[in-house]
């Protein structure tokens, strides 16, 4: 469960991010994000009340980069854009920072598990309990094709995983669990179960370039959430840990994406819709 603040603090261009339409379905408790602990990194904790929501929100300066100035002016060029992302936006590549860090991190610690995954192809009896029902699922999945096999590793992570925050299971703020992990205590949150989705969606034979990890704001609840954006058909899916639907980007207008993670690294999504002309980008300087 993360919630994050609403704004995200002097990006390098100079932009916040745009309000999405707060017109959609509630989200479960089992949803909520927080980014308390670290500044700039996500840490699911057990959504808080209204009035601790409020008092607890927080900018995230930390991924801001004139947080990291070094004293001297910097001038600053916006990144090259990738167009044709979820819920119609585009986005750019991330200042480097404390997302960045985890999501290395992530991807170091995915990498040792796949190892163990290939072991357990070449000696079943050998192979760990998580590592089995990983491999469970990626193989039913391989015997459905399409939008039924994209389902069935949405069907499968939801029911293999309990819901819980990092604070009650591990004691701290925010931990990003590769699938191994998170499969053998069966407890997570939702950015577990999202990475979970990649991976396995990635073991079955899902092109990179079709999976997105999403932060988005929940304008109704005012909270933020971790979701599995699958391209598929030309159509972004959205994978949920709160049901088993397979929804359209298009249709969850209550979602505002903040950024995305994917095999190119961490991207903020910009305020211009990829399906409008994007007014002119000129440098700025960071003091």
């Amino acid at each position: 469960m993360i919630a994050f603040s609403a704004v995200l603090a002097g990006l390098v261009v100079g932009e916040a991010i745009a309000n999405s339409n707060p017109n959609s379905t509630p989200v479960a408790a089992d949803a909520a994000l927080n980014l308390q602990a670290l500044p700039g990194a996500i840490e699911p904790i057990a959504r808080p009340s209204d009035d601790a929501r409020s008092a607890e929100s927080v900018a995230i300066a930390a991924l801001d980069p004139a947080e990291r100035k070094t004293g001297a002016a910097t001038l600053l060029f916006a990144p090259m854009l990738r167009t044709d992302e979820p819920f119609g936006r585009t986005s750019e590549r991330a200042a480097d920072g404390p997302v960045w860090t985890k999501w290395r991190g992530l991807e170091a610690e995915i990498a040792g598990e796949r190892a163990v995954i290939a072991r357990c192809r070449m000696q079943a009896g050998d192979c760990p309990p998580a590592a089995q029902r990983f491999l469970s699922i990626v193989d039913t999945a391989r015997t459905r094709s399409g939008r039924a096999r994209i389902g069935e590793v949405n069907r499968a992570v939801n029911l293999a995983i309990r819901p819980m925050s990092d604070l009650h299971q591990h004691g701290v703020a925010d931990r990003w669990s590769a699938p191994l992990a998170t499969l053998s205590s069966g407890r997570g949150d939702c950015e577990d179960y999202a990475i979970a989705k990649y991976v396995a969606l990635r073991e079955v034979g899902m092109p990179n370039e079709d999976l997105r990890l999403v932060i988005v704001r929940n304008h109704a609840t005012n909270e933020d959430h971790a979701v599995l954006a699958v391209r598929h058909e030309q159509r972004w899916l959205i994978l949920d840990n709160r049901h088993l639907l397979l929804l359209e980007d298009k249709d969850l207008v209550k979602f505002e994406p903040l950024f995305v993670m994917d095999h190119g690294g961490v991207q903020w999504v910009t305020r211009t819709d990829a399906r409008r002309p994007r007014e002119a980008r000129v440098p700025i300087r960071v003091e």
